[in-house]
């Protein structure tokens, strides 16, 4: 996967020269020297396109990769996760991606999960597919479930619809949408874009399904750079907005807290109703002007 001439000279990016399959996995990684070497290698076997992008980091994020056959963007400084991915996803577009995986670099997200969400976004083509870790409450350390919780609120609320866990960075895009959201529906802002990505996603007919997932915190992992309070008041401000410009989305709020959450359990089981319920907006990604 041969990174453009452009991202090498700005970025010092390189690896691998073979080309993107129709699945690209992106890991954005800032300081994730202790676990990324293994997280990659991992991913690596159920997805052979992975794009690492190094958010200017300061420790051996980028040594731990040099033998692998990956493809490693590099900010040329910390720019926040938000602006690697739209980095990642710029990358993957390029290279002719029809699903893109993201999960992060400190080993939160299972890459053996991978498969099952890549088989739920198969099954509901279009969607977004989040795996969400809500249902575990009891491996959720507290203030990090109520942060959750309460972004969940807000997000549903002007996304019109219940979305199952709106911070998991595990998802899969549908790469057709992601081409057309513009600069003007979403942002690079620090840990905002995924909130945006789902707002915007709907205001154009395209909803989420969620994939259960375990809430992992490893040990070797270096500090959280989600900060709950000043994140979540990011988001908030974000989505107060956001509604201000729509009368406030009454319509919205209803419809988040009285209709069922599209959900697929571990055992591969579905909420068809809910499904059936979400499916009555057409998903369509009209082009940018």
């Amino acid at each position: 996967m041969p990174v453009s001439d452009q991202d090498t000279a700005a970025s010092g990016g390189h690896q691998s020269a073979r080309p993107c399959g129709d699945v690209v996995a992106l890991i954005p990684a800032y300081n994730e020297a202790a676990t990324i070497r293994d997280l990659v290698e991992r991913v690596l076997k159920v997805v052979p396109d992975v794009v690492v992008i190094d958010d200017g980091s300061t420790d051996a994020t980028a040594v731990r990769l040099k033998d692998l056959p990956v493809a490693l963007l590099r900010n040329p400084r910390n720019l926040g996760k938000s602006a690697s991915l739209w980095k990642g996803f710029d990358y993957a577009l390029g290279q002719g991606a029809r699903l893109v995986v993201t999960l992060d670099g400190d080993g939160q997200h299972r890459p053996e999960d991978i498969p099952r969400l890549i088989a739920t976004a198969e099954r509901f083509p279009g969607r977004i597919v989040i795996g969400a870790r809500l249902h575990d409450r009891k491996n959720f350390p507290a203030p990090r479930y109520y942060a959750n919780r309460f972004a969940r609120f807000w997000i549903s609320w002007a996304a019109g619809y219940p979305v199952a866990d709106s911070q998991s960075g595990f998802r899969v895009y549908p790469a057709a949408l992601l081409a057309r959201l513009g600069a003007r529906e979403v942002s690079r802002q620090r840990f905002v874009l995924e909130s945006e990505i789902l707002i915007a996603a709907a205001r154009r007919g395209v909803r989420s399904v969620a994939v259960q997932i375990p809430v992992i915190y490893p040990t070797l992992a270096r500090p959280s750079h989600f900060r709950p309070v000043r994140d979540i008041a990011r988001i908030v401000v974000m989505v107060a907005g956001r509604l201000l410009n729509r009368g406030m989305y009454p319509r919205g709020l209803w419809r988040s807290l009285t209709l069922p959450t599209a959900e697929v359990d571990r055992n591969q089981s579905c909420a068809d109703a809910a499904l059936r319920t979400t499916d009555r907006a057409p998903q369509r990604y009209p082009r940018q002007h």
